[in-house]
């Protein structure tokens, strides 16, 4: 009884496992164009259903007392968007005077300004109890970023 328990707590993780494992004894089904066809399913509908679930999950109230927080969304826009690959375009022209391989100063480039995986953002979001709507606490000038 007690394993019982523990695969329903941990299906997730088992679900992650059982998919590497048949990635590995089957490699063809997840190819382009195989009969899993991921250039359409993980394309269109892996992340449409990202969102559909993280927006099943958000509040109605504080989904739309997020909405009205627009210094909190411009500030968020301009750090992932403009600051921080800013910042890492400056760290890789200090590091392109070192013999550090070209490409990999490249590949650094890139992620620098890709944005985090919303999947990703919603599930560490939850997992240290942040409010995903964008905003925990408002401060005394209508916007308390510490907090966001």
């Amino acid at each position: 009884m007690r394993l019982l328990e523990r695969m329903r707590k941990d299906w997730f993780m088992i679900g992650i496992v059982l998919a590497i494992a048949g990635a590995k004894l089957e490699p063809s089904m997840g190819v382009n164009g195989g009969p899993l066809k991921p250039e359409i399913t993980v394309s269109y509908i892996a992340v449409a259903t990202i969102f559909f679930n993280s927006g099943l999950s958000l509040k109605t109230e504080e989904l739309t007392s997020a909405l009205v927080h627009l210094k909190l969304h411009l500030f968020i826009q301009i750090f992932t968007l403009a600051f921080f690959p800013a910042t890492i375009w400056l760290f890789l022209q200090l590091l392109s005077i070192t013999p550090i391989n070209e490409w990999l100063l490249k590949g650094l480039q890139t992620v620098g300004c890709m944005p985090p995986p919303v999947s990703s953002a919603v599930i560490l979001t939850k997992a240290v109890g942040g409010n995903e709507t964008g905003f925990h606490h408002v401060g005394q000038d209508g916007l308390d970023l510490l907090t966001a």
